[in-house]
């Protein structure tokens, strides 16, 4: 998985094995399945709240970090079939609110058709883990 992605132009494929949640208007080239809740917490304590979301969920292995960009990546491994999947995330300011912030992610599937909504399951898990200090 190496770099990160670019979410203003990410395209995304025609297979329902897909799940990417963005503010509004930040994406241009593909259509967000939801848009994830703002957040009371300044950008970088979300980073953190996100970060050790990550590095304490078994079965998943992070990638990479940049601190300075607010972005990670990971790898999110199933329980039972151990299908890995990939995820990027962004933390992002709130205009003119330094005290509040969100995110943009974008989680797929290595290896299928379909992934029954394993991807958007595990964004909205992650969104509601990061309501949490």
């Amino acid at each position: 998985m190496p770099g990160f992605i670019d979410f203003k132009t990410l395209q995304r494929p025609a297979s329902p094995n897909t799940a990417f949640l963005a503010p509004p208007g930040f994406a241009s080239a593909a259509e967000p399945d939801g848009s994830p809740p703002v957040y009371d917490a300044a950008p970088g304590e979300l980073y953190q709240r996100a970060l050790r979301f990550v590095t304490d969920r078994g079965g998943w292995q992070l990638g990479e970090q940049d601190p300075a960009s607010l972005r990670l990546s990971f790898i999110a491994v199933s329980p039972l079939m151990r299908f890995k999947d990939d995820v990027d995330l962004q933390i992002l300011p709130v205009d003119g609110q330094p005290a509040r912030s969100t995110f943009a992610a974008y989680s797929r599937s290595r290896v299928g058709y379909s992934d029954l909504g394993a991807n958007r399951k595990r964004l909205d898990a992650l969104s509601g883990a990061l309501m949490s200090p």
